[in-house]
């Protein structure tokens, strides 16, 4: 007997779920980006990082500026920090007066351009008083005759820059010619100013003459130093001789006029002490003696630069 095959239905296979033990090449990252608000910001519970507002960071800050010991130290070094500013300021203000020092830099173009007028052409200038408010003296800017040491530190920055120049045209410029001719010029000024506040000191001269004035009187040199070398790099030797004759002579008698209002003029102070008679000629002495300095420092620091 022939048994007839019996034909099953094929049952429907069923879907295969996914691996999981086979890994992902890229991750799900659809889900992962926290809810953005209107202005394309994240929400305020984020921080920048990602971390949650309020996280273990924040508490770490917080519990720091809370303890006491903590803000008890942190206003003990603000308060070291402030003694020690203003001891520094109370030891500058000391020996540098900061606000008298700005006094010297109150210049203005006009004031430069007529202060080296007067420095290489002083015989025509008729008033020489300096002029004051309320007892202070006009600053440089409305007061020709004020003091400033803005022409004497650009000026000696110029007569560098120039020496440097002429060294370099006759082949003889360094770094060390040039280092040596810098601190040789502010070297003799510095041992100027000492001689003068020693001599007054010693011959008890009460004058109107700061440190600061005596700086500038003796800084007004290099203008005519600058005047003497380019006389010499354009003419030569005689035309060096030529200048420093000119620059001499007008850099004298503008300082015996200028310090004749400074020095001389104080007699009252001292016009019934022991010695008065001798004393305006020790000042006379004093002013011709600084006048006469000046032509011997122009002539040395200048005539190695022009041959």
């Amino acid at each position: 007997m022939i048994v007839p095959p019996v034909h099953s239905h094929p049952k429907p296979r069923a879907r295969a779920g996914p691996h999981t033990g086979d890994p992902l090449l890229f991750a799900d990252t659809s889900s992962a980006a926290p809810p953005m608000n209107n202005q394309g910001y994240y929400t305020p519970g984020y921080s920048i990082g990602g971390a949650p507002v309020g996280g273990p960071a924040d508490a770490g800050v917080n519990n720091l500026f809370a303890d006491p010991m903590a803000s008890a130290a942190m206003m003990y070094g603000s308060s070291l920090a402030n003694q020690g500013k203003e001891i520094v300021n109370k030891e500058i203000s000391r020996y540098v007066s900061v606000n008298k020092l700005k006094y010297f830099f109150a210049v203005d173009s006009k004031y430069v351009m007529k202060k080296l007028l007067l420095l290489v052409f002083p015989y025509t200038h008729q008033d020489w008083e300096v002029r004051y408010h309320r007892d202070t003296p006009l600053t440089p800017r409305h007061d020709v005759n004020a003091d400033d040491l803005y022409i004497p530190s650009m000026a000696f920055i110029t007569y560098i820059l120039l020496a440097g120049m002429a060294l370099g045209i006759q082949k003889r410029f360094s770094p060390e010619v040039l280092g040596l001719c810098a601190s040789t010029a502010l070297v003799w000024v510095v041992i100027e100013v000492l001689v003068m506040l020693l001599c007054l000191y010693i011959l008890s001269v009460h004058s109107d003459l700061s440190i600061f004035d005596l700086f500038a009187y003796s800084g007004y040199k290099y203008v005519g130093m600058i005047f003497t070398v380019l006389g010499g790099l354009l003419f030569g030797s005689d035309g060096y001789f030529v200048a420093l004759t000119w620059s001499s002579c007008a850099l004298m008698f503008f300082i015996v006029r200028s310090l004749k209002m400074k020095i001389l003029s104080s007699l009252s102070h001292d016009s019934m002490g022991a010695g008065a008679t001798a004393k305006p000629r020790l000042r006379l002495y004093i002013t011709v003696a600084t006048a006469a300095f000046q032509p011997i420092i122009i002539y040395w620091l200048t005539s190695h630069l022009v041959r």
